[in-house]
Parts: C-alpha cells; structure tokens; sequence
C-alpha cells in the first residue's frame, strides 16, 4: 500500500493456469474449486487474438499495447465483459526468452500500463533479456474499465484525526463517499477486488498463449501476487514480492499498522537526531528531541504555521508520519517547520527529497480518459469489497480512534478513524486465506513507512514457499531497482530460479546514501489534516 498525500511541507507523499485450469489444482478457499463456469473460459482466453499496437507515437516504438476481453463477473462468462489495458516490451534476447514478467506498481488504484518503460530503466540486462516486461492496468484503473464516484476533491481527502466535534461530519462524509460510489458504478462495484484481478492476471497469461507467468509487485501488489499464486499455484513460476502487504490484516489493519510502524519510526529519528544536535538543533538527548517535536505540534494546532501559502496544523503535521521512517528527511523537515514557526512570517520551505515523489514517464493513450477521482475510486472500490471485516458500527470506529491515539500518539487516530467502507456493499466473495507454499522471494526494507517491517513478516509467514530478503537499516517504500543490497538477490532469483538457502539480511548505506526505486506517484485519495 501507498499513503496519498499530496507534496507539501512535512505532508509526505505517502499512496496486485487459466482461471481454475483442469491441470492446476488450487489450495485457495472452497471459492475457488473450479465452478464450471469459470473453468468454461479458458479456452476463450487462450484463443483471444491480441492486437498489439504501438502504445503512443511519444512512446518508444518497442511499447506495445493490447487489449484482454475478461468477464466483470467470472461466475456469469457470457454476461458484462472488461476490456483489461496490457502492454509489453519484448524479451531484449530472444534465444535467452523465459516468458514473461507481470508488473504491478501497487495502490489498490496504482496503474501498471507504463511501468514496462520506467522498469526497463531499472531493471538489469540480464532480467530485460529472458523476460517480456508485461504492464497492465487492473479493473476499475486508468484503461481498463475505469471507476469513478464524481468526488470532489475535499471528499477525497480520507486521513481524518479523531475529533469529537468533527467525528459526525467523518460519518457523514464517509456515508456520502460510499453512496456516490454505489450509484456512479451499479453492478460493477462489488467486482472489483484483488481475487478478481488474479483471476484477470490468468486470463493475461492464457492470452499470451503462457504456461506460467513470474511476478514482480510492489506494496499491494505482493497481495495481488499473493493471491494470483494461492489461487493458480501451478501457474505461478518466479514470484518476487517487494515490500509486502501482511494477508492476515487486509485491509483495516494494513492502514492501522502504519500507526504501530510510525511509532518505533518515530523513537529511532529522536535518538539519530540527538547525536547530531550541532547540526539540527532539535535537542541533545532523544527526550528533548521528542519534547521540540510534540511543542511544535500543539504550537501549530493553536496557531497554523503558513508555509508557501498553506496552513500547516498540528493535525497535520502529525499526518506526515511516514517521513519518521527517513531519518535525514524528518529532521530536515522539522528544522525548516520549526523555522518557519518562530519567525513567524510565510516562508518557502526547502522540500525534502522524499517530501516530491518522482512522476514516470505516460503517453498518450496510457495517460488519458481516467476521471480525476479514479485513484481514489478505485482504491476503496478493492480495500472495501475485498474482505467483509470492516465494522459497520461508526461507534466501533470512535472507541477504536481514541484508544489507538492514546496507544500510538504520531497516527493512531488517523488510521483507526472512519472510513467509506463501513457503509460499502458487499464484495462478490470472501477475502483469500493466502498459505500456499509456491516458492516466491520477499524484499523488505527495515524502515518501510507504507509496509513496516511486520508487514513483511506476516506475509512471509503466509507465503510459506517465501525466502525473506530484510535490508538492515533499509529506508523507502520500493528495493527492488534501486541499487539496494537487495537487487543481487532478486536478480539471480529471476535469472535462474534459484532461492536463497534461507533468509538473509544485507546491510544498507547511510541514509544519505539511499534511494528508492521509482514507483508512480500517488494516485488515489489526496489527504490532508485540519
């Protein structure tokens, strides 16, 4: 998962064997034993005819584009159908050619059309060589069958601290959220879930006339990933996961787990600030760092602190949480906030690096259509209908938002207060139990603001086929194409399949010496504090 939020100031730009194929048994729920009308649409999915056309005259001339017709409902084939936007840059060395390589950058709502060109910038030779880099934008995202709920941009502002006189109006926003999206999108809502992308990854593969795809997903698409290889295990070849979603807390607790991760986040910046108390001044023992910050926070909720413009609160502030999991970047940003505060006149802050997510390269046809609030549309459309364990009580939401912000003072509020999905209809099925034992690789950074480190953990402990790769120290959100420690590791695993005997730690650079592989930016709910 990503956190929205838009660049400014400490506001930290923090935001997946055919569909049960006779010959590939499945270890999924009893969901996915093989009902006849989804095992009757693998022949139709193999026999599709792919029309593949230059993306974009802007676009390099190897960036193809297609299209793969799946049904909206996998129980009714010959009902509704989606047209899923792929595209593909070709093995570099063909007499090398494994198969192909399925991209998901993450979200739910992220779009993975283009990510063949920006990954082909990233990704070694020796990968680019055996591989067809395969995009695709998931249902309900960007090409492929785009949702939206016409919502404003206030109404897709979703991270809301706990307040008593505000609670009513989170409740009313997030009904008002729920009910456009229900009437902007009908019968197409409840489809919409990660099983039915898995489901539409397959129908990718069959198209593409594969026995068996390898993966490489980010943040929530090593959920996706996941799921494709609980549900299709015999179609599932080399599966690297990076910076993995925990299955056992879809979805609420992948959104509360920021507030538990921010937490250890937050103690390790006050000690690394304090020994460089000549530098930040920000106070000399982790004690009086904490003291600056929280002053800073109650200061700018009386009295906002105006920065280019934009009155920062102490609400705000507080949002910014996944900055903490870079040590250099927090402090840098706290010093220009703690400025900007004591003079007390508007000034331009000096943005952090992290604070200014790089955009990859769109053209044309990948880059237009999509409604302004698809990100957000479809980002709840899948957190909401993928499980039915959101509670629908708003008073469940209140008692857990009050004693979260006790337990985890930087976020808990935030992450346990009320969302669109307690008002969301129902999903076409129940969440996937994900154990499968499909060998797969894992790449963790310690310090990973959107999948902390448990994160990682519990979805190596689902995987059970997984090897864990943690990098000690490792900051960002994305290893795998960033030069991390990591990539060698990755590499030899897509190259010849070979895993690591056992789990293994590598040790990072320091801070200043780091870099996260470039992912899209944020695409779904724009947040802001009070």
């Amino acid at each position: 998962m990503r956190n929205r939020r838009p660049a400014a100031s400490l506001i930290a730009a923090s935001a997946v064997a055919a569909l049960i194929p006779a010959l590939a048994p499945t270890t999924a729920t009893a969901a996915d034993t093989a009902g006849a009308p989804r095992a009757a649409t693998q022949q139709h999915f193999a026999q599709q005819k792919l029309d593949w056309k230059r993306c974009d005259p802007e676009a390099p001339a190897t960036f193809q584009c297609a299209t793969v017709r799946v049904p909206l409902d996998y129980d009714r084939p010959q009902g509704k159908k989606l047209d899923i936007a792929i595209s593909r840059i070709k093995a570099s060395a063909p007499d090398q050619r494994r198969g192909v390589l399925l991209l998901n950058p993450g979200g739910p709502g992220g779009a993975g059309l283009d990510m063949p060109v920006y990954m082909s910038e990233q990704l070694p030779k020796s990968v680019k060589s055996r591989y067809d880099l395969i995009g695709f934008d998931p249902r309900g995202v960007g090409q492929s069958a785009p949702v939206t709920c016409g919502l404003s941009y206030e109404e897709q502002v979703w991270e809301r601290p706990y307040k008593a006189a505000t609670f009513p109006s989170d409740v009313r926003w997030a009904r008002t959220v729920a009910k456009k999206c229900a009437a902007g999108n009908g019968s197409k809502l409840p489809h919409l879930t990660t099983r039915n992308t898995a489901r539409d990854m397959d129908a990718i593969r069959a198209a593409l006339g594969e026995k068996k795809v390898s993966y490489l997903g980010y943040s929530y698409g090593t959920y996706l990933g996941a799921v494709y290889a609980q549900m299709f295990p015999a179609r599932a070849d080399r599966f690297v996961l990076d910076s993995a979603v925990d299955p056992q807390r879809i979805w609420r607790g992948m959104i509360q787990i920021w507030a538990e991760g921010a937490e250890p986040a937050f103690d390790r910046w006050t000690r690394w600030t304090a020994e460089r108390n000549a530098k930040y001044a920000l106070g000399k023992t982790p004690r009086e760092v904490r003291g600056t910050f929280w002053k800073l926070v109650a200061r700018a909720d009386r009295d906002p602190i105006v920065i280019d413009g934009q009155k920062i609160t102490g609400d705000d502030i507080r949002a910014g949480r996944a900055v903490f999991f870079s040590v250099r970047e927090a402090a840098e940003a706290v010093v220009e906030l703690k400025k900007a505060a004591d003079s007390g006149k508007p000034r331009l802050a000096r943005l952090p690096d992290i604070l200014k997510p790089a955009a990859p390269p769109t053209f044309g046809r990948t880059a237009a259509a999509a409604a302004e609030d698809n990100g957000t549309a479809s980002f709840w459309s899948v957190v909401c209908a993928d499980t039915r364990n959101w509670p629908r009580d708003p008073e469940t939401y209140r008692h857990d938002a009050i004693r979260n912000k006790a337990k985890y003072p930087l976020y808990g509020d935030f992450a346990s207060n009320i969302t669109p999905c307690a008002f969301w209809g129902k999903g076409s099925e129940p969440a996937t139990k994900v154990n499968n034992r499909v060998p797969s690789l894992i790449l963790q950074n310690e310090w990973d603001s959107q999948t902390p480190l448990p994160s990682g953990v519990g979805a190596h402990r689902a995987m059970k086929g997984s090897r864990m790769v943690t990098v000690a120290g490792g900051e960002g959100h994305g290893i795998y194409g960033s030069g991390s420690c990591a990539d060698k590791t990755a590499t030899t695993y897509l190259t010849t399949g070979k895993l690591p005997a056992k789990d293994l730690t590598c040790q990072a650079p320091e801070p200043k010496q780091q870099k996260s592989v470039r992912l899209p930016s944020p695409t779904a709910a724009p947040t802001t504090g009070r």
